[in-house]
């Protein structure tokens, strides 16, 4: 086994959840919340069920890992999505001038490998920025600054841990 918390987010009333959620949250006696994540701890966590999570858990200099939903930019080309070079513009080149080139070798293998650098779909995956500085902690107004990149749009929900790969500053 493992030593995890579960943290939720959100107030909903009991009809916008499923029968399977409300069951879940009622047996813990905890308030029913939309938003359920769970995080993994290395020691025994010192919170209690329905217990609030407030920023000051977090210091000033401490470092955090942030996790969210990038911005999405839809489907995208090979050129924006990946920086390839794309091929000439001249000499007698028609409709190659962003194209992917070549895709993989010959007969042998005959095709293209999973994972290969393609078109696609650009932004919209969960993504961790990593050792990210708290610079300020806001306890009255329950806030948290963090110095750097955030993902996501503005105002996204954003999930802040501790940092895994450092240690506090």
């Amino acid at each position: 086994g493992y030593n995890a918390v579960q943290i939720g987010y959100e107030e909903v009333p009991e009809r916008k959840l499923t029968k399977g959620q409300r069951g879940h949250l009622s047996k813990a006696g905890t308030p029913q919340v939309r938003r359920l994540r769970e995080l993994r701890y290395s020691n025994t966590p010192e919170f209690a069920p329905g217990d609030v999570i407030k920023a000051d858990i977090f210091a000033d200099g401490d470092f955090v890992d942030v996790v969210g939903i990038s911005k999405g930019k839809g489907f995208a080309g090979a050129v924006k999505r990946h920086g390839f070079a794309g091929g000439p513009k001249t000499h007698g080149q028609s409709d190659r001038h962003r194209a992917t080139g070549s895709r993989g070798a010959g007969t042998t293998p005959g095709h293209t490998f999973p994972g290969s650098k393609a078109p696609g779909q650009m932004g919209n995956h969960r993504v961790t920025i990593q050792n990210l500085k708290v610079a300020l902690v806001d306890a009255e107004r329950n806030l948290l600054a963090i110095r750097g990149s955030v993902p996501g749009p503005r105002g996204s929900l954003v999930l802040v841990r501790e940092a895994v790969k450092k240690s506090k500053g």
